[in-house]
């Protein structure tokens, strides 16, 4: 075979030798082998590395779903939460247990509330509501209103006083 001069080579023919027709490198595979094997091998490892890349994409995506999950860092932090120190401890059990029930009005869906609520000072100094109770409820549009929320006042104080009395052994 003559190589051109374009590529560097010479007008000679090249040797011939035991490797090969053009004597350089191992024999070549008869043309009819490679291209049976070929398109399958190529298809089976391809298809093989798309999918280990597919597998690693969605391990590192739960990886990273279960690393942020709030459900598992408010686990973790729940863990490493220190209790009270005994002497807070002690003044959060007293005022719980010094809780008051006191009277209370809202307004929810057009209807006025009267409630009872049983809260304590908390250690901020900010109230804490513990339990909270529809003592009655009536349309806040009533005409007769200013009546009714008076009677229903005196009647939530009448019943925080004996729950209080109740609850504290006055």
């Amino acid at each position: 075979m003559l190589y051109p001069l374009s590529y560097g080579g010479s007008s000679a023919a090249a040797p011939t030798g035991a490797y090969g027709e053009e004597g350089i490198g191992p024999p070549l595979p008869s043309p009819s082998r490679a291209a049976a094997r070929t398109p399958r091998a190529h298809y089976r490892r391809d298809m093989t590395g798309l999918l280990a890349a597919l597998v690693l994409v969605a391990v590192l995506a739960v990886v990273v779903v279960w690393v942020a999950s709030p459900d598992r860092r408010a686990r973790l932090s729940a863990g490493r939460q220190a209790a009270l120190p005994p002497r807070e401890r002690a003044l959060l059990a007293d005022a719980v247990a010094a809780a008051r029930w006191t009277p209370a009005h809202d307004e929810v869906d057009g209807r006025t509330r009267v409630l009872l609520r049983r809260s304590y000072t908390g250690l901020d100094g900010l109230p804490v509501l513990l339990e909270e109770r529809v003592f009655t409820d009536f349309p806040a549009d009533d005409p007769a209103w200013e009546a009714r929320f008076t009677e229903a006042m005196a009647g939530a104080r009448f019943r925080c006083t004996y729950l209080n009395n109740e609850e504290h052994g006055a």
